[in-house]
């Protein structure tokens, strides 16, 4: 059987085809699904520190929140007991003659 230079061609056109078409080894999904798992862990471990942070925020927003609390309640007893006192010196004057 004797190939002409058609049929060679041919046959060169059809293996280039396949050989530029062809599918994706293992190694190259392996490769590709290792790196996407990195990055995902890398996203994972930044959103952990994140939401630590976020919670450590939060906590101390909320403490300082009660101490403000506090320093309100300290406050108006302090008023309460101004006003009395006042009260008291304002009722105890007697008059200068």
């Amino acid at each position: 059987m004797q190939m002409t230079t058609k049929s060679l061609a041919a046959a060169a056109i059809v293996l280039a085809g396949l050989g530029l078409s062809g599918c994706a080894t293992t190694d190259y999904v392996d490769e590709q699904v290792a790196l996407v798992n990195s990055r995902v862990d890398g996203v994972e471990a930044n959103l952990r520190t994140t939401t630590q942070t976020a919670q450590a925020a939060q906590a101390a927003a909320q403490a300082a929140a009660t101490d403000a609390q506090n320093a309100n309640r300290r406050i108006d007893a302090l008023t309460s007991r101004v006003d009395r006192v006042e009260q008291q010196m304002a009722s105890s004057r007697s008059p200068r003659n």
